[in-house]
């Protein structure tokens, strides 16, 4: 257990308390003098059968109540800080804590000490992904080939992936049943549109094209037990995370999406004479394509979820796009550089993948602080986030009805377990993200516990369970929206 800190934090928040107060009494000050008829009437005279104005708000215009959540933050942060103490207490030197409120720190434990933390990777490789990528960004996957009279294609069609990551069948339900994928890109609606398009036979095989991305189809940090998995195979053409059926995986998910689309074809009439095979595309013509749904959808399931091939095939995308190199290498400099430009600090931080399956990233709970501070709860990243308690996310079975931040917490779950018998070697289990406030605003934390045990329900959730009942205790005193203006 980690000796009680001496917090720095109550002494800066009165600091700066002293010139909102004197501002305030400065105004209150003003009002009072202000002569007798410099006042506004309070009435007005307004006609039969004429809606009445809205009445004035008296609250004087450079009043601190015209910045209430501000005002709230001030007033109940001194109060906060006691209150966080008995979670500060169980923050081992294995851990760590830190709490902010609209970017002001509140607390601090271990947060420059480099931790393992597991999926809250995905956090950062989201934030870059919307600054390099943008909201309007889609992934494209083609069908393109030279088709003659009668709807013929003579030779191959090829199925050129776009590194999209969610292009599903209507039976696929994920790598993991509890959380199904929602937001995905219909296969068989590419299918219906070569049908439409004209075609009736392919006298050549159906060709996937993963030329999109490198052919690393697993990390070479991820160890044996989450290979496919958890993680993998990664590819330009990915369709069902690399399952031909619901019960048949491929061992190659280009010859795997190939396969899945020459079966849809010929179920919607056209015959494919050749078997199905990975190589090139040539020049031909496109023939179908389909986007996917815009960024923040992608992200939301990569979030909600925690998918992890859509986090892999998002940081080959980010590569591809601002660093020339279409592999994870690639991405991974883009990130650093990107957060380099943010200011987020880098001491100790080393990221081998983008989605946290590595053993072997390390992340302090400063740095994904800042980064959660760069962006905010109302952007794509924060509305992406699983919501304590609601289904489909991985927050599902936390933070349930009933209980505290119940429906309000939106975090990042992380959990990496001690499975390969290394002695004393840490598990983890991470949370990061926002708790929003009524009127406004959002408490930003991050916390990553580290033990070898931990990822037991027994150790890690009665301290969530005390994280959970102190944050929904904020603020004990007036809230932003009984300090707006009146």
């Amino acid at each position: 257990m980690a000796p009680r800190r001496r917090n720095p934090y109550p002494g800066l928040v009165a600091v700066a308390l002293v010139p909102t107060l004197l501002l305030g009494g400065c105004w209150r000050f003003a009002d009072g003098r202000a002569p007798a008829g410099s006042a506004s009437p309070s009435t007005s005279s307004v006609a039969p059968g004429e809606p009445a104005a809205p009445s004035a708000l008296t609250t004087p215009v450079m009043s601190v109540r015209r910045a209430p959540a501000v005002l709230a933050r001030d007033v109940n942060v001194s109060t906060f800080v006691d209150d966080l103490q008995p979670l500060i207490d169980v923050i081992d030197p294995t851990s760590c804590l830190t709490v902010a409120i609209d970017g002001a720190p509140v607390t601090a434990v271990n947060d420059e000490v480099p931790l393992r933390p597991a999926s809250n990777v995905k956090v950062i490789t989201a934030a870059v992904a919307l600054e390099v990528l943008g909201p309007e960004f889609v992934y494209t996957t083609e069908v393109t080939g030279a088709m003659g009279d009668g709807g013929v294609v003579a030779g191959n069609l090829f199925f050129v992936g776009g590194g999209d990551p969610l292009l599903s069948s209507s039976w696929w339900t994920g790598p993991n049943q509890k959380f199904p994928p929602f937001n995905v890109t219909s296969i068989e609606a590419l299918a219906d549109s070569v049908k439409a398009a004209g075609v009736t036979a392919v006298n050549g095989s159906v060709v996937g094209d993963a030329s999109h991305y490198d052919d690393e189809w697993y990390l070479p940090t991820w160890g044996d037990g989450v290979r496919f998995s958890e993680g993998g195979p990664l590819s330009g053409l990915l369709v069902n995370d690399s399952r031909e059926a619901i019960d048949r995986s491929s061992n190659d998910p280009v010859v795997g999406a190939a396969t899945v689309l020459t079966q849809l074809l010929r179920e919607r009439g056209i015959t494919v004479g050749g078997a199905p095979r990975a190589g090139t595309a040539d020049d031909s013509p496109v023939i179908a394509s389909i986007d996917s749904l815009p960024l923040p959808a992608v992200l939301e399931q990569m979030l909600t979820t925690s998918d992890n091939n859509t986090a892999e095939l998002m940081l080959k995308e980010i590569g591809l796009q601002a660093g020339g190199a279409p592999t994870s290498v690639g991405g991974l400099a883009v990130v650093m550089e990107t957060l380099g430009e943010w200011g987020i600090p880098l001491d100790g931080v080393t990221l081998v993948d983008g989605s946290g399956l590595s053993d072997e990233n390390r992340l302090t709970c400063a740095s994904l602080l800042e980064v959660l501070q760069h962006g905010s709860v109302d952007d794509a990243v924060g509305q992406g986030l699983p919501v304590g308690g609601e289904e489909g996310g991985t927050l599902n079975d936390a933070f349930q009805e009933g209980q505290p931040l119940s429906g309000v917490i939106r975090a990042k779950t992380g959990t990496l377990h001690n499975t390969d018998g290394v002695a004393d070697k840490p598990g983890t289990k991470a949370l990061g993200g926002y708790i929003p406030q009524v009127g406004g605003g959002a408490i930003e934390f991050v916390m990553f516990l580290n033990g070898e045990t931990i990822t037991n329900q027994s150790e890690y959730r009665p301290i969530w369970e005390l994280f959970a009942g102190i944050m929904a205790g904020y603020p004990s005193g007036p809230a932003a929206d009984t300090l707006g203006p009146r």
